[in-house]
Parts: C-alpha cells; sequence; structure tokens
C-alpha cells in the first residue's frame, strides 16, 4: 500500500508541477495550474485508544498558483495548504485533436480547468460545452478543451498515448450516442434499474437509484427514486431527468479485501452513493473518506463502500482498465 509519504516523494516534491482543486464557493470543479513549495505537517494529539492513532499527523503542502493572485494588482501569486487529495500531477502535454458530441472534456475558463460535456460542435470548429456544477453552457475554441481524465492511484484514466492507440481504445468503447437504436435503447428502456444525478444544491456528487417509468417524447427519461419519497412521503419521488444524468447501475465487479488511502470510492451516505476519496484506513475495516463537494471527512465501514467507476462512453472504467456491462 502506497502510503501519504510515499505519494508525497514520487508526485508532490518541492517544486513538482501540479493541478489543484478548491473546496470554495465559485472554484468548485475545476482544477488549477501551481507548483509545489514544501510540505506542511500539523502533529495532533490522539488517545493511544483512538482508531485514529495510526496517523497522527494531517500531512498537508503549501502550494503556489500559477493563475491565482493574492493581490488585486495580480503581482503576488496565491499561496495556499492542501492535502493530497487535492492535488494531482499536472497532466503531460497531448496532441491537439478533435472532439465530438457528448465527450467528457475539460475547458479552460476563469484561469482553471474545468469538467464538462460537448453538447454541440459548430460550422467554424468551435466547441459548445455543457457544465453540470453551474449549468452554464459556453462555446469555446479547439485549444481551450482537452480530454478530460481522472488520477487516482497514480495513474491516468483515459491513459496517455500515441493517437493511434487512443483511437484503437475509442473504437472498443460501445457509445451510445453512436449507437442508440440498440444498446442504449436497451440499458434504458422502460423498468430498467439506472442511477440517477441531480444538480439541485446538497445533491451534488451524489448517484441515487431509480428506475425508468417511461421514456419521453424530448428524449428525456421520466424515473422513480428507489429512497427517496415525495413531499407528502406518500411514495417514492418521480422526476424527469435527462442523458447527462443517468447511467445504468454499475457492474459487480467482487469485493475488496481492503481499500487504501487515496483510492476514488463511492460511499452509501443519506440514501445515495456519494463520490469521494479514502483519506485514512482506520481499524476493523473503516475508513474515512472526503468529500471534496461538500469539504467533508465522515466515517464508513467496509460494507457501505464501492470502487469508484465512470460511465463513460457507453462502457464503465477505472483506472487503467476499461469494464464491459
Amino acid at each position: 500500500m502506497e502510503t501519504e509519504t510515499e505519494m508525497l516523494n514520487t508526485y508532490f516534491s518541492n517544486g513538482a508541477e501540479v493541478e489543484i482543486s478548491s473546496d470554495e464557493d465559485g472554484f468548485r470543479g475545476a482544477w488549477y495550474e501551481g507548483i509545489v513549495v514544501r510540505p506542511i505537517q500539523k502533529k495532533r494529539r490522539t488517545n493511544k485508544d483512538d482508531d485514529d492513532d495510526e496517523s497522527s499527523n494531517k500531512l498537508r503542502v503549501l502550494v503556489e498558483y500559477k493563475t491565482l493572485m493574492a493581490d488585486k494588482k495580480g503581482k503576488r501569486p496565491l499561496k495556499e495548504a492542501m492535502t493530497l487529495v487535492q492535488l494531482r500531477p499536472r497532466p503531460p502535454p497531448e496532441r491537439r485533436r478533435k472532439f465530438k458530441v457528448s465527450d467528457e472534456v475539460d475547458a479552460y475558463y476563469n484561469d482553471g480547468w474545468w469538467e464538462g460535456v460537448v453538447m454541440e460542435v459548430s460550422s467554424d470548429g468551435k466547441y459548445s460545452v455543457f457544465f453540470r456544477g453551474t449549468r452554464d453552457q459556453l462555446e469555446f475554441e479547439e485549444s481551450r478543451i482537452r480530454i478530460h481524465r481522472e488520477w487516482a492511484n497514480g495513474e491516468w484514466t483515459p491513459p496517455f498515448g500515441d493517437e493511434g492507440e487512443e483511437k484503437k481504445r475509442e473504437e472498443k468503447l460501445v457509445s451510445t450516442e453512436t449507437k442508440p437504436n440498440n444498446e442504449a435503447a436497451e440499458i434504458f428502456s422502460e423498468g430498467s434499474l439506472v442511477e440517477v444525478s441531480s444538480d439541485e444544491e446538497g445533491f451534488e456528487g451524489a448517484w441515487f437509484v431509480a428506475t425508468i417509468v417511461k421514456l419521453l417524447d424530448n428524449g428525456n427519461y421520466l424515473i422513480e427514486y428507489q429512497t427517496l419519497r415525495n413531499n407528502d412521503d406518500t411514495a417514492f419521488l418521480q422526476e424527469e431527468t435527462d442523458r447527462l444524468h443517468i447511467r445504468p447501475r454499475p457492474p459487480d465487479i467482487g469485493s475488496f479485501e481492503s481499500f487504501k488511502v487515496l483510492e476514488e470510492v463511492d460511499a452509501l451516505h443519506n440514501d445515495g452513493w456519494w463520490v469521494g476519496v479514502i483519506s485514512k484506513v482506520l481499524k476493523g475495516q473503516r475508513y474515512k473518506v472526503y468529500f471534496k463537494a461538500s469539504n467533508e471527512e465522515l466515517e464508513f465501514k467496509h460494507a457501505d463502500i464501492r470502487l469508484h467507476l465512470d460511465w463513460t462512453n457507453g462502457k464503465w472504467i477505472r483506472a487503467s482498465q476499461a469494464l464491459k456491462l
């Protein structure tokens, strides 16, 4: 198991170029370029009988932003102390490429990289990108967009490679956009068990189990949640949702004996599965999970945690691996 100290020495040594995520309002969902200044270690007293005594030091890293300034004149770069779960190495440069509708991308906006989905491709080569977090849809030049990648366990997903290899990987993916008549229709048919996300305040970052009640004429879905009730508590809540907020239930890929620090997981909390990162391994198969969206750290038992998977281009993926339905 790679410890925080090993991660620090390998990826976040002094002077390392990184990308930084922030939990402050207005900055969530973006990654900003920066440089590691130095590690910071704050010692905390803990009881000897406490399950947390495995690690009494809270490891943080002082970083300096490249694009965010601490003063109004823009002469003094902002410096902040961050935990390792808020950092990742700067992605290596990649060749320019064309994007298509439904591609998950990062768009450079307001001094940072924001995750979004390509909704339209204009005739002049510009891309209209939808941001789930803000519900905004903005237009970008090709040079301001890159493939969206996740970094976990020291690896990028999708992995970097030459254009030929990347094209082969894309061809292997089953796209629900390009094959709507067969596989997509079968996955999201009436009665299918799915998971649904919401942009409502307080529900960001969670997926809730639901059943598709009806396919609507506008291309959306009427779904019924299995755990959320209506305001009168007389029935399970029904809502209309679009293709950006629905996915099949993740496949059963078997149980894991244990999870490790910095591993991306889903934790069962408040009737839904919330994406987070293992921040600490406790005794008795219990874990502390950090949720970036709410800046919270909560404790869970092993049975209430599952490996985090992303539904991308009609396929389930995790670090260095693609999973078929």
